[in-house]
């Protein structure tokens, strides 16, 4: 029997995973976010008769699934871009958070079945108040959003897994305990998960930084990498501490320091790791989310579909309306915060940003795996009131916000003129313009003695103030490819000279003038054209 039941579900596997390549290569057949195509891939299919049922294990999410998503995320955020906007994240994450579940709380007394009462809209509240800006971040990278929106959308998705888990343990506890906690109580608690979870991500990763500067073998450095988000979730768990935040802080600091750590071979070949990784997990997940209709409805009685699904869109209409209500107001807070109290040089919130930051909040598999996630008895021994009423209505939410705001955000980023190139070329030119100088000037101070054969030296010298011509927008003459005597000096000079330009790009980071997302993708380089220089056997 056992056998038997590893081979089924290798077959699910094997299944989701067609599933998301074919889906995804459908996605960008019509140029639509992938994240949308797959949910509603995966919902047609839920419908499919005789297809193998995949239920949704919030174990598997929480321990297996959301520890390297949480991880990747942090990893690629910019500390210096999400540091800049850490007052704006934390108003949302936290914030938004609490006005979010609050303001369910007291909408489901008026408007949803009387079965809900606040306690119940607490716990609703708590599910669908946390958001996923993978469907907003792959829409933006393609029309063009301003990168400030991009990296508070990001900053705020790391954070909110933590407050909204945070949020959803309060709730649920209420509920099955019958119990009120005091405020007291309640603060410490907050204080406890918040303050450990990052005392536990930063240990983990500082402790991961020491032993990764010691190793030297790509694929063990890469298998370390991929140990670090579990090490750190589990940790923290084990603890009673706030795991996702153990595991965003560990990404951010083991991100930030990836360029001292990594050999250029481990570099590249871990980045190609967890690119593939992060993709096929996230594909997993969305289509994890359009298969579960059949099993949610399965547990529903009593209640007809009609009256689910009007309950359904005025819980949609008031997650969305809340997180607008909260953007214009939080926008002027963080404004007068950043600027009056800690002197960042910071414009004035525009208005259609701030409308556009507020239609971006579609939810994922985290408010799905909440809800799926919630006891099914009380402690008294009776069951969790409308447990599965509660995942209905969490499921519509994510299918409205993922689905509707997903496909108009486009349209509405162009009708509010808010495409525009990205900043970040302007600030990639200047590191180019600095690296090349770098090079040119550890060229330039290289002695007799020091220098090559002068051929060699002219030639790398040549390249390199044509590449700083071509930087500055003039066309270079061409060159004569160097001769085979020549190509082990050349070889050698470049890879030094590189180094010099490296060390450019990294003591920009380090002053603050350039963001990591410019480093990696400027580091890349650098690290591709090691590779095309290394001798081989």
């Amino acid at each position: 029997m056992r056998a038997g039941s590893i081979h089924h579900a290798e077959l699910i596997l094997l299944l989701l995973l067609f599933l998301v390549g074919a889906l995804t290569t459908l996605s960008r057949r019509f140029q639509t976010p992938y994240p949308i195509v797959l949910v509603v891939g995966g919902l047609l299919l839920s419908f499919v008769p005789n297809l193998p049922q995949i239920s949704l294990n919030p174990d598997i999410v929480f321990l297996v699934l959301l520890p390297p998503l949480l991880f990747a995320a942090a990893f690629n955020t910019s500390w210096h871009d999400f540091r800049f906007h850490l007052v704006s994240v934390l108003l949302l994450a936290f914030g938004l958070v609490g006005f979010t579940v609050l303001g369910v709380a007291v909408a489901s007394e008026y408007l949803l079945p009387a079965s809900i009462d606040w306690r119940l809209g607490l716990v609703l509240g708590a599910v669908v108040c946390s958001t996923d800006a993978i469907a907003a971040t792959s829409i933006a990278a393609r029309v063009g959003l301003p990168r400030a929106i991009v990296d508070i959308l990001e900053g705020e998705s790391l954070v909110n897994d933590a407050s909204a888990l945070l949020a959803l343990e309060f709730a649920a506890g209420l509920v099955v305990s019958g119990q009120e906690p005091g405020f007291g109580e309640g603060l410490v608690r907050l204080l406890t998960l918040v303050g450990g979870g990052l005392v536990v991500g930063f240990i983990a990763a500082w402790l991961i930084h020491r032993l990764q500067l010691r190793l030297t073998d790509p694929p063990i450095e890469i298998t370390l990498s991929l140990m670090a988000p579990y090490v750190s979730y589990l940790l923290a768990e084990s603890i009673h501490v706030s795991g996702p935040l153990a595991t965003v802080v560990c990404g951010l600091y083991l991100g930030h320091k990836s360029s001292e750590v990594f050999s250029t071979q481990a570099r590249l070949e871990n980045a190609a790791v967890w690119n593939t990784l992060d993709f096929l997990l996230n594909g997993v997940v969305f289509i994890l989310i359009g298969l579960q209709l059949p099993f949610i409805l399965h547990g529903i009685r009593g209640i007809s579909h009609r009256e689910l699904l009007f309950d359904a869109a005025i819980l949609t209409a008031v997650v969305i309306a809340l997180r607008m209500l909260w953007m214009y107001p939080g926008a002027r807070l963080a404004y007068f915060i950043r600027t009056r109290l800690l002197k960042q040089s910071y414009r004035p919130p525009n208005a259609r940003a701030v409308f556009v930051l507020g239609w971006t909040g579609m939810r994922g598999v985290l408010a799905l795996a909440a809800a799926i996630s919630l006891p099914r008895t009380l402690d008294n021994g009776s069951p969790f009131p409308q447990r599965e009423v509660i995942i209905f209505l969490t499921f519509c939410v994510i299918l409205v916000t993922l689905v509707v705001q997903g496909l108009t955000l486009p349209s509405l980023i162009r009708k509010l003129g808010l495409s525009e190139v990205d900043p970040l070329e302007t600030v990639e030119r200047e590191a180019r313009k600095r690296m090349l100088r770098g090079a040119l000037d550890y060229l330039e101070s290289l002695d007799s003695a020091a220098r090559p054969d002068e051929a060699v030296w002219l030639d790398v010298l040549h390249h390199y103030k044509d590449r700083y011509a071509m930087v500055e927008g003039h066309h270079p003459k061409d060159g004569e490819d160097p001769t085979p005597s020549q190509w082990t000096q050349m070889s050698d000079l470049n890879s030094r000279v590189r180094a010099a330009e490296r060390a450019a790009l990294v003591k920009m980071r380090y002053e603050d003038r350039v963001s990591d997302h410019v480093l990696r993708k400027l580091e890349r380089e650098l690290d591709l054209l090691d590779t095309r220089f290394v001798p081989r056997g």
